[in-house]
Order: C-alpha cells, then sequence, then structure tokens
C-alpha cells in the first residue's frame, strides 16, 4: 500500500505550465487576431481618404460651377435690364415719331425739319431694335449655357451618390469579411485541438503511461534521463525506442490530419541550473538543450518524419518547471517537451 501511494504521487500532474502555456497560446491568437483588424482598418482608412479625396474635389468642382451659375444669371439679369431700357428707349422713339407726324400735319413748313428728325429717329429705332436682337440672341446664349450647368451638376451629384454607394458597401464587405476570418480561425484551432488531443491519447497507449514520461497541459514530457545519459546530447538506446514509437504515431497521425491544417511538432529542450564544465564541444546548458532538440528531431527525420513538421528550440536553464533547489526539483526541470501546434 505505501508503494503505491509513493507511486501516485510520483504521478501527479502539474498543470500550471501547461495552464500558463494555454494562455500564451491565447493571447498569441489574440494578437493576431488585433493585427488582422489593425490591417483592416488601415485598408479601409486608405480606401476611405482616396473617396474623401474624390468627394472633396467633386465639392470643389461643385462650388466653381454654383459660382459660374451665379455670375452667368447676373450677366443675364444686367442683359434684360439693357433690353428693358432699350425698349423704353424705343417706345419714346415712337412717341416722338408720333408727335412730329402730328406736327408735320399741322404745319407744312415744318415738313422738312420733321422729316429729317424723322429719318434720324428712324436710324435710331432701327439700331435700337438690332441691339435688342443682339441682347435676345446673348440671353438665348446665357440659357442655354446655364442648362448645360445643370445638367453638368446633376452628373456630379450621380457620381457623388455612386460614390457613396460604393463606401457603404466597402464597408459591409469588410465586416463580413472579419466575421469570416474569425469563423475560420476557430474552426482551424478546434480541428488543431482535435489532432492534438488524439496524437496524446495515441502516445499515452503506445508508452504505457510511464512515470518519466507524462503530459503537462498541451505538452508530451520526456525526462532528459529517459533519451540522454547525464551532459550527453545523442540519444541512447532506450531513447532511441521511445523515439522509434513516437515516430510511427507521428507517421500516422499526418496521415489523417487535412493538408490544409499547417501544422508542427516543436521538440523543446530545457535543461537543470547546473553549469556544465568541461563536456567537449557542449560549453553551456543553453548548447546542451538546443543539440537535445535537434538530435530528437533528426532521429525522427531519419525515421520517415517530414522535416518541414518539426522544429527544434533550446531554453536552457531558464524556462524550469520548479524553481526549488533541490536534486528532485532539477531532475524535472531537464526535459525534452513535444508540441503539436500551428505553424
Amino acid at each position: 500500500m505505501a508503494f503505491s501511494r509513493g507511486r501516485r504521487r510520483e504521478n501527479r500532474v502539474d498543470y500550471w505550465p501547461g495552464f500558463v502555456d494555454a494562455l500564451s497560446t491565447l493571447l498569441l491568437a489574440i494578437m493576431f487576431l488585433l493585427s488582422v483588424f489593425v490591417l483592416a482598418q488601415f485598408l479601409l482608412s486608405q480606401e476611405i481618404s482616396g473617396k474623401d479625396t474624390v468627394l472633396n474635389r467633386l465639392n470643389s468642382q461643385i462650388n466653381e460651377l454654383t459660382s459660374l451659375l451665379a455670375l452667368e444669371r447676373s450677366n443675364k439679369q444686367d442683359l434684360n435690364d439693357s433690353l428693358l431700357s432699350l425698349q423704353s428707349s424705343l417706345q419714346v422713339a415712337e412717341t416722338d415719331r408720333s408727335r412730329l407726324q402730328k406736327l408735320l400735319e399741322k404745319g407744312s413748313g415744318a415738313i422738312g425739319i420733321a422729316e429729317k428728325k424723322a429719318n434720324a429717329l428712324s436710324g435710331s429705332l432701327d439700331e435700337q431694335k438690332k441691339l435688342s436682337k443682339r441682347a435676345l440672341s446673348q440671353v438665348q446664349l446665357l440659357n442655354q449655357q446655364i442648362s448645360a450647368l445643370r445638367r453638368q451638376i446633376a452628373a456630379l451629384e450621380d457620381a457623388l451618390d455612386a460614390s457613396e454607394r460604393t463606401d457603404r458597401e466597402s464597408k459591409t464587405k469588410i465586416a463580413d469579411l472579419g466575421k469570416r476570418l474569425n469563423v475560420a480561425l476557430a474552426q482551424r484551432v478546434q480541428e488543431l485541438s482535435r489532432y492534438r488531443s488524439d496524437f496524446f491519447g495515441r502516445l499515452r497507449e503506445i508508452l504505457s503511461d510511464r512515470s518519466d514520461i507524462r503530459v503537462v497541459g498541451d505538452r508530451f514530457v520526456f525526462q532528459s534521463e529517459v533519451l540522454f545519459e547525464s551532459g550527453a546530447a545523442e540519444i541512447n538506446e532506450q531513447g532511441k525506442a521511445e523515439m522509434k514509437k513516437l515516430a510511427d504515431a507521428l507517421l500516422q497521425l499526418s496521415e489523417e490530419i487535412p493538408a490544409e491544417i499547417n501544422w508542427v511538432l516543436r521538440v523543446d529542450g530545457h535543461t537543470d541550473d547546473r553549469a556544465i564544465r568541461g563536456r567537449g564541444r557542449i560549453r553551456d546548458n543553453w548548447e546542451l538543450s538546443s543539440f537535445r532538440a535537434i538530435s530528437v528531431v533528426q532521429y525522427l527525420i531519419s525515421q520517415g518524419v517530414d522535416p518541414t513538421r518539426l522544429v527544434a528550440a533550446g531554453f536552457g536553464e531558464f524556462q524550469p518547471i520548479e524553481n526549488a533547489d533541490t536534486n528532485e526539483a532539477r531532475t524535472k526541470n531537464r526535459r525534452i517537451e513535444l508540441k503539436l501546434t500551428e505553424r
């Protein structure tokens, strides 16, 4: 009974690192979504600023056309005033002509003078009529120009309405794109989580739930003593046997994961905080953790695993599971971690 209780204590799983890793993964996902959102907002602002420039140019043209229309209306009013003045002069001339004709009827002596005045008034009348016709033609031309300006203003208003409709449609499309992107990311995370669970479940069955090989959160943890001799970076025979089981499970799983999921198996090497002295080409814990992770990756590649699905990383002694200054804590910190994640 004492042996059984001791074994259960050894098999206890420390979930805290997994919880921290899960929070880190969630934070990275949120940062990625925020980056996509900021990029979409940037593109939208660029498009809107361009449309604002077009709108400002159109408004400027409308203001210029409005000013021209006001000027033409003023000219038309001046011509109308001139026409009224000419018509008034014409009426005065006709009145004088009538009076002269009456004078001619009354006095034959003043006929010559009256005829001269009549002729002069007739010439003046003809000139006034010519001026009146010219004024009428100018008024007609101004009316035609005003009609053309009104058509241009109407065309500009139609273009402005079309630009506003395009702007609204662009905003709607961007919002719909964001929603679909969020759904696709959620589906991709769910699929990868399901395959990760299947992978870890198969590894539990294959490795027979050994005490020195355990699952911590979303990672599979091998104690370094299972794979390597003390201070060495080459996998021993026992480690190769365990890695062979891992490679077989990984090959089987890679055939089931859809090609559109860009997954990788990350191999992380960790050491304790004891300094390395006189270990040949390995100078410190950074190199030891990195070489061990690379050795695992190279062995998996030799067993047929796709190199593009593997990543090696060394963390030295700077990511410990426990910070206690004990041999038990150092043993736990010397480890190789496997994590199935999306690239």
